[in-house]
């Protein structure tokens, strides 16, 4: 985790370096830590569906299901325009979850 800290610290507008990042926090159990550079991958780039997932499911037991939801629904239009059928199906779930 510390050599994606030490990029991104570096390199802090490389959304590649900051997915890496998210993705180690929430391995290490802190993924409060990993919202915000979970949302600067979104705002780099707007069809990053799985950054949308992730952050979505971060934001469930973090008590942010209002907020989740609108990133599973952006998601689930970038899984069926782009054709990823296994993220679509967990995608309807979740938001069906969601109610």
């Amino acid at each position: 985790m510390e050599q994606f800290a030490a990029l991104v610290e570096r390199h802090p507008d490389n959304e590649m370096f900051r997915f890496s990042l998210a993705q180690a926090l929430v391995a290490a159990d802190r993924a409060a830590e990993a919202v915000p550079h979970f949302e600067f991958c979104i705002a780099k780039k707007s069809d990053w569906m799985m950054a949308r997932i992730l952050l979505g499911k971060l934001l469930l037991p973090l008590g942010r299901r209002a907020e989740a939801k609108p990133l599973f629904e952006s998601a689930l239009q970038l899984a069926i325009a782009q054709h990823h059928e296994d993220p679509e199906r967990e995608l309807r779930a979740l938001l069906a979850d969601l109610g």
